[in-house]
C-alpha cells in the first residue's frame, strides 16, 4: 500500500466526507472546518482520498517510500473531558464537557524521518453550571508501539484555548498538531504503530504544578 496521505477515524464517515465538509455541520462554528483542514493539509492527493481506480497516495509527491501512515486511535478512558466547577463534582456543577469528532493524519518522509501531521476537530458543550467564555482543553498525541510491552515512541501534550460565545450552547473546535517526527522505524515496527490522542487532564494538572526546589549542596 502507498503512502496514505489522509484518513478518517469515525463511525458512518469517510476522508471525502471529512475534506469536503460534508454531511453539513450543525451550527456556523464549525463550517469552516473542511475549508480550514483543506488548507492546512493540502489539497489534492496529498489532503484527499485517491481517485476511484487510483491507489491512495497515487500522484502524491510527498515521499519516494512506500510507507503506510500509522492508524489513529482515541485513547481509552480518554474520549471524554468533563470539567467542574473547582471542589464538586456534583453533576450539576459540570461547567463544561469535551468530546472528539474527527480526525486525519498526514505522513511524509524525509532524509529518513517520518513527520506526522495531525488534526482533531470537537466540540465543547456547557454545562449546568457553565458560562461564556475561554477555556482551555488539554490534548495529548502519542506514538506507540504497541506489542507485550508498549513502548511510547513520541508524545505531546497541547493546551487548546476554546472560546463559547455568548448566547451559544456549544462549539467545535479544531487543532493541527505538525510536531510528531521520528525516525522511520522498520516495516515490522510500523505496522505496530498507533498514533493515539485523548484529553488528559492530569497531564496538564502536572504541567502547572512548580518544580521543586533544589536542595543546597553540603560539604
Amino acid at each position: 500500500m502507498g503512502l496514505l496521505t489522509a484518513a478518517l477515524v469515525g463511525a458512518c464517515s469517510s476522508t471525502d466526507e471529512f475534506f469536503s465538509g460534508q454531511p453539513a455541520p450543525p451550527d456556523k462554528s464549525s463550517s469552516g472546518f473542511a475549508d480550514r483542514f483543506r488548507s492546512l493539509f493540502g489539497s489534492g492527493s496529498e489532503a484527499q482520498a485517491a481517485a476511484p481506480g487510483q491507489p491512495a497516495g497515487a500522484g502524491s509527491t510527498l515521499s519516494t517510500l512506500d510507507v503506510d501512515c500509522p492508524p489513529v486511535d482515541i485513547r481509552q478512558g480518554a474520549a471524554t473531558l468533563q470539567m467542574n466547577a473547582p471542589g464538586n463534582d456534583q453533576a450539576m456543577a459540570l461547567r463544561y464537557q469535551a468530546t472528539f469528532g474527527r480526525t486525519a493524519r498526514q505522513c511524509t518522509v524525509t532524509a529518513g524521518t517520518l513527520a506526522i501531521k495531525i488534526g482533531v476537530q470537537g466540540r465543547l458543550i456547557l454545562g449546568p453550571a457553565g458560562a461564556p467564555g475561554e477555556t482551555m482543553v488539554p490534548l495529548r498525541y502519542a506514538l506507540v508501539r504497541e506489542g507485550i510491552e508498549p513502548k511510547t515512541i513520541w508524545s505531546k501534550l497541547y493546551m487548546l484555548p476554546v472560546t463559547v460565545p455568548p448566547g451559544q450552547p456549544n462549539v467545535a473546535f479544531t487543532h493541527v498538531s505538525e510536531d510528531m517526527a521520528v525516525p522511520v522505524p522498520s516495516p515490522a515496527d510500523l505496522d505496530k504503530y498507533v498514533i493515539y490522542i485523548g484529553f488528559d487532564p492530569q497531564g496538564a494538572a502536572q504541567e502547572k504544578k512548580p518544580a521543586a526546589p533544589r536542595k543546597p549542596r553540603q560539604g
